[in-house]
């Protein structure tokens, strides 16, 4: 069974069920992934996803590499 799970992964080192769902189903996109933990009533319908969010927002490239940054420092190891 999965001791971590959620919008986070599953933190054990494997990438194919890092997608893990609520029910234990494992989604292949990211956009089918997430809809299933939105609280019913509780969040907008998301609207179109660039397919690189990097290309959508160039200006905050450098701020989103230094969050990443943060989360893979050894503080989360």
């Amino acid at each position: 069974s999965l001791q971590v799970r959620g919008l986070c992964g599953t933190y054990n080192g494997d990438q194919q069920d890092d997608f893990a769902t609520p029910v234990g189903d494992v989604e292949s996109s990211v956009s089918a992934f997430t809809d299933k933990y939105r609280a019913p009533g509780a969040c907008p319908a998301r609207g179109p996803f660039a397919t690189d969010p990097c290309d959508a927002y160039a200006g905050q490239r450098d701020a989103a590499e230094a969050a990443c940054a943060v989360l893979h420092s050894s503080a989360f190891q």
